[in-house]
């Protein structure tokens, strides 16, 4: 399940990055025309109208579209690629972690009653019927009732490293996509500078307007890693402290679980 999740979010973010590079190219080859059809009548109108269409703010996301065509496919594409993978993989978490969430007080209550009610297997039978590790956790701790306390309390340990292990699953490579990106957006740029002064050298001559478009492509590469960084970090937390959240839960009613055990076995 959590590979089918992944791999239907990474298609989605693949077509929706692929998408937004052609309709960014669409919309650039259709401005030729349109700029063309302007220059060719003579006249103050045509002019004006030029003028406005030049004057006009792109909007946030019009920009984003520009400045990513500008900055070249080589190492614009491989940081677009780190962000949809990077992001894949954290709505995978995401969605994992939120399903694994348990009404911890609830469970307790309901085993509680199930426990003096109907004893051990009608426990075991509401652990099989919720969702969510810490029901697995007791779940192992209730096929050891009958060996002791301790080996209820040695499974919990064991069986709670092994969910928590699971829990963390994927999150390096969350942080390893926020490790690449601005190192790919550095690397983006040492490259556009290297190639800006070769340009100079073509040229013979050290002109502005060479210098400016070289460094201003080189730099696009380390804002956008930047950039993508920076939104895989924000979800990278987010992750860190939900995982925090449910471990917590799990240790604190593991604790009352042993207890409520503890005190079952000496009716």
């Amino acid at each position: 399940m959590k590979k089918l999740i992944a791999f239907w979010a990474i298609a989605g973010l693949m077509l929706f990055g692929v998408s937004q590079a052609v309709l960014a190219q669409d919309t650039a080859a259709a401005a030729e025309p349109q700029t063309e059809q302007a220059v060719a009548p003579a006249g103050e109108a045509a002019t004006l109208d030029m003028q406005a269409e030049a004057d006009e703010p792109l909007t946030f996301h019009e920009t984003i579209k520009e400045k990513f065509i500008e900055g070249g496919a080589e190492f614009m594409g491989i940081v677009l690629l780190t962000l949809i993978f990077g992001l894949a993989i954290a709505i995978e978490r995401i969605i994992y972690l939120t399903l694994s969430s348990t009404n911890t007080k609830k469970l307790l209550s309901q085993l509680g009653d199930a426990l003096e009610n109907g004893g051990v297997e009608k426990a075991k039978d509401i652990c099989r019927d919720t969702r969510g590790p810490v029901a697995s956790i007791f779940y192992q701790g209730l096929l050891r009732y009958d060996q002791g306390v301790e080996e209820v309390e040695k499974s919990i340990v064991s069986y709670g490293s092994v969910i928590t292990g699971r829990l963390e699953s994927g999150v390096s490579w969350i942080s390893l996509f926020i490790a690449l990106a601005p190192m790919l957006g550095f690397m983006g740029t040492v490259i556009g500078m290297i190639q800006a002064f070769d340009d100079i050298a073509a040229a013979g001559d050290i002109s502005p307007q060479i210098v400016a478009t070289g460094i201003k492509v080189a730099l696009l590469t380390t804002v956008f890693g930047l950039i993508v960084a920076i939104v895989l970090q924000i979800f990278y937390n987010y992750i860190i402290s939900k995982i925090d959240n449910l471990v917590n839960d799990m240790e604190d009613s593991s604790i009352s679980f042993i207890d409520m055990i503890n005190k079952y076995s000496k009716k």
